[in-house]
């Protein structure tokens, strides 16, 4: 009997080990639980403090916020930023969506220069940035600072430049996930040219890729201040929140609040408008 009982303690102890394990693996380790907590109080808090200043207004305390809705300026801040930052999404992709395919698939030895170049926008600061676009284009043969349009466009072209490290990483990370030299050759099998490959096979299996990068450049492009201050668009969002916080103490605390709304609400159209694009390889469009 006790040899029978030591013969089974053994096997008694591993189990309980096993479902200790499986109860650990289940709730996760007690520091990772401790990092998390860290990590959502460093997010949060900061959140819950600017909410708490947006509501000291007495004896209305949600007056902040029914100024920032009953003010133009935050709606036409708000559009000008979004188009402009549309504009952006779509002169980048042109730009960095052909260049990452071609250098993937015919030059990758090239792939370091052209990382090089993305991050200079991470090197040169935006004040220089701007100078230098004043510099440029405000006299002959170019000018473009003396009207309204042409300094449109010169905020178009920097905050292009701006995005270029997040895209690209976007895009070559997407790019990095399919296998393009096949996808290529499938479709030029079935007698496509290259704009039809690009449109039709490399865009729609980069949707989620291009979406993260997408909504990384709008994020930059609304809460952007200086670049649009220098070129005298005062009808950006980053300079009206400027411009507001001078004049109201507490009305920029909940226009900030309102932005991280609208940020989050674009992230989950990220999360809805890429599911089930990972995995999905397609060259039927390619016909």
């Amino acid at each position: 009997m006790t040899d029978t009982v030591g013969a089974r303690a053994p096997g008694a102890r591993e189990t309980v080990a096993t479902s200790a394990r499986r109860r650990r693996r289940r709730f996760g380790s007690p520091w990772a639980w401790i990092i998390f907590i860290l990590g959502a109080a460093y997010f949060i808090l900061p959140l819950v403090g600017t909410f708490l200043h947006s509501i000291r207004t007495r004896p209305d305390i949600f007056l902040a916020y029914r100024q920032v809705f009953a003010d133009q300026k935050f709606a036409i801040g708000l559009l000008y930023s979004f188009v402009v930052g549309v504009i952006t999404i779509i002169v980048s992709l042109l730009i960095i969506v052909p260049t990452a395919y071609w250098v993937r698939l015919r030059v990758p030895r090239l792939r370091p220069i052209v990382e090089f170049v993305t991050l200079m926008p991470f090197v040169i600061p935006p004040v220089i940035l701007v100078f230098g676009l004043i510099r440029v284009y405000s006299g002959r043969p170019i000018q473009l600072t003396a009207t309204s349009f042409g300094s449109d466009l010169l905020l178009v072209a920097a905050y292009v430049v701006l995005s270029f490290p997040y895209m690209y990483r976007a895009v070559d990370t997407g790019l990095a996930a399919i296998d393009v030299r096949t996808l290529t050759e499938a479709a030029q099998s079935m007698g496509s040219g290259w704009t039809r490959i690009l449109w039709r096979v490399i865009f729609p299996n980069l949707r989620t890729s291009l979406l993260s990068g997408a909504f990384l450049t709008l994020a930059i492009v609304v809460g952007e201040y200086t670049i649009a201050s220098f070129l005298a668009r005062n009808e950006a969002f980053g300079v009206y929140l400027s411009l507001l916080g001078r004049s109201q103490p507490y009305t920029p605390a909940a226009v900030s609040l309102i932005s991280f709304g609208l940020t989050w609400l674009a992230m989950g159209a990220i999360a809805f408008l890429g599911r089930g694009a990972r995995g999905q390889i397609q060259v039927a469009g390619a016909r």
